[in-house]
């Protein structure tokens, strides 16, 4: 079984109240949903990540390590939190990414999901 990689992106912008109000419902509902793909084997891992601004960011330039605070890109939505799951295939993984955009949404629109697999995955994992 191959491994991919659900990365869940949000706005940078604090929840609107009407997600705020409904937030213990979206938790419990991804909760179910982790818990699935551990009853189906399918769960490798998953976790949420604090804001951005928690980032520190590392790198070597000219022979130094220089740190910076805040998140390595600016942007306007950045990765809140991911789910890796085991799937056959691509068509698989994608399965659990609808049913994870489908308990992120409030009937209507949903937050991003996008699905990578990892390099160097093989048929046997």
């Amino acid at each position: 079984m191959k491994q991919y990689l659900l990365s869940i992106y949000q706005p940078d912008a604090p929840p609107p109240p009407e997600v705020m109000a409904r937030m213990d419902e979206i938790m419990a509902s991804v909760n179910a949903l982790v818990e699935e793909t551990k009853a189906a084997g399918a769960w490798v891992f998953n976790g949420a990540l604090h804001p951005p601004t928690t980032a520190t960011v590392v790198r070597l330039e000219r022979g130094d390590v220089l740190m910076t605070d805040g998140p390595y890109a600016e942007g306007k939505e950045h990765i809140g939190g991911f789910l890796i799951v085991k799937a056959a295939d691509l068509d698989g993984a994608l399965v659990w990414g609808r049913r994870l955009a489908t308990v992120l949404s409030d009937g209507a629109n949903s937050l991003p999901v996008e699905v990578r697999p990892f390099q160097g995955e093989t048929e046997d994992r």
